[in-house]
């Protein structure tokens, strides 16, 4: 019997780069993965979001550097709120949208932090090994979060956003800024659980509390304003 087991979990997959050759080579790479399915491919930022508003993929695979509009733009239009569904109360929900993976050619490029700051759920390089980058579409598929915090340090040190305002203004307790600390070193939840010496379900209720005040859309951006607002500085490793 041929295919893919019925118990593995498949994530769609749809590829914006505006060159032709790279959309290609990824969309062979990473069908070949196992759990990957590309769905479609988009060639600038407004193509993204009229396809992935079509196709409702899992994970749209972003580059940043587009025509028409850059793939921070493009994030944001993605990821902003459903509109509410037209027709009589109780009608079918508006999907959610895709989760975003940015993907680039250099470390510190100047729209990564931004990227992630409009939501993306974290950022690969173009010239990492394809079983690497389809690894990442399925963490951000899962929902958690890409991260690489010595490259997140000296991007966010070199390009301060705005989102560094929300900080002052969350009012996180003691316990929620040490857990915020910890999520800024690439920590994962049950890593940050035993730093602590708590449950993995209390860590996850602090995660989602400093969500909540902070109004990140994910740990990525969380962890993006803890290093633009001075919590976490660079050289910082808990």
């Amino acid at each position: 019997m041929t295919g893919p087991d019925a118990t593995e979990t498949v994530t769609t997959l749809l590829i914006a780069d505006d060159d032709e050759v790279t959309r290609t080579g990824l969309r062979t790479l990473l069908a070949a993965q196992p759990g990957i399915e590309v769905v479609g491919e988009a060639a600038d930022g407004i193509e993204v979001v009229e396809r992935a508003r079509r196709l409702r993929p899992d994970v749209v695979l972003m580059d940043v550097r587009m025509p028409r509009r850059n793939g921070i733009e493009a994030t944001r239009h993605l990821l902003a709120a459903p509109e509410e569904p037209a027709g009589p109360r109780g009608g079918t929900p508006a999907p959610a949208p895709p989760k975003v993976v940015v993907i680039t050619t250099f470390e510190n490029d100047d729209y990564v932090t931004a990227a992630l700051s409009a939501g993306a759920g974290g950022f690969v390089l173009k010239r990492l090994p394809v079983r690497q980058i389809a690894e990442a579409v399925r963490v951000v598929a899962a929902g958690e979060a890409i991260l690489f915090p010595a490259t997140l340090r000296r991007m966010v040190a070199a390009r301060p956003l705005d989102s560094a305002e929300a900080l002052p203004r969350a009012a996180l307790t003691g316990r929620e800024e040490e857990v915020l600390r910890l999520m800024a070193t690439g920590l994962s939840n049950p890593e940050i659980a035993e730093s602590l010496t708590v449950s993995l379900e209390t860590v996850k209720t602090h995660v989602g509390n400093v969500l909540t005040k902070l109004g990140a859309q994910n740990r990525t951006h969380a962890v993006v304003i803890a290093y633009e607002s001075g919590l976490v500085v660079p050289g910082f490793t808990g």
